[in-house]
């Protein structure tokens, strides 16, 4: 599991990313599981997903950040990454941020994907 923290912040609202290889649904649910056990990713607002599975296809989770699943889900396919989930955390800060949450999960996830040390 790679996990980076705090990527960046805008008007109280933190982002992070995490990611890390799985093994069809039941593995997605297990790193979403090993993901939450850690406090402060447990109690965050948002731990919106995706993951492209060789053998199941195209699967998210928005976490009530809606739309989220299907920005990440779009980046992954264009990655061509399979059999890799990537969660993109916030912690709401009391202010709506619009269309802008849409461009921090883009780079969130483009920071995630260009990171030193990802496997996969």
């Amino acid at each position: 599991m790679l996990k980076l923290g705090e990527v960046l912040r805008d008007r109280g609202s933190r982002y992070a990313v995490s990611g890390g290889p799985v093994a069809g649904r039941a593995g997605i649910d297990a790193f979403l599981a090993e993901l939450k056990r850690e406090k402060k990713y447990a109690k965050a607002t948002h731990n919106t997903w995706a993951c492209v599975l060789t053998d199941g296809g195209p699967q998210k989770g928005d976490d009530g950040e809606s739309g989220a699943g299907a920005v990440i889900l779009k980046m992954l396919e264009r990655a061509e990454l399979r059999d890799h989930v990537v969660v993109v955390t916030r912690w709401y800060g009391g202010v709506h941020l619009g269309g802008d949450r849409f461009a921090h999960v883009v780079t969130c996830v483009r920071a995630y994907l260009d990171a030193p040390g990802r496997s996969g």
